[in-house]
């Protein structure tokens, strides 16, 4: 798969990790263990895709600072989610902070990603 085909998955998982997210929020608790396993298991491809998508870019051709600024921000994003809903998906209560963050996240990841991406797709 070439960079430009990389970079276009990358950005329908995202929309599907969004949409997945939104799906739980909507169902509640206790939440579907299929619909929440996929969940999970797309956000972890993103990151590994993220990931991959960086280093064959890196490879083409060095990664400006901005370039790789956005990537670990996004990067940094998709950890804050992945940690904050894994805690959300425990039985026990979590604190407010934890649902609000996980609530917000997903905007400001998506943002981060959009940016990242168009700036390794527009690169040349």
């Amino acid at each position: 798969m070439d960079t430009v085909s990389s970079i276009i998955v990358a950005g329908l998982v995202f929309v599907v990790i969004f949409a997945s997210g939104y799906w739980l929020s909507r169902a509640g608790k206790p939440y579907s263990v299929i619909v929440l396993t996929a969940h999970k298991l797309i956000s972890l491809a993103a990151v590994v895709l993220l990931v991959i998508v960086m280093i064959r870019s890196n490879r083409v051709a060095a990664l400006s600072a901005v370039e790789l600024i956005a990537g670990v921000v996004t990067g940094l994003f998709l950890l804050a989610l992945m940690a904050t809903g894994g805690l959300l998906s425990v039985d026990r209560q979590m604190p407010a902070i934890v649902l609000k963050l996980h609530q917000i996240a997903p905007y400001l990841t998506l943002v981060a990603a959009a940016v990242t991406l168009y700036l390794l797709q527009s690169r040349g």
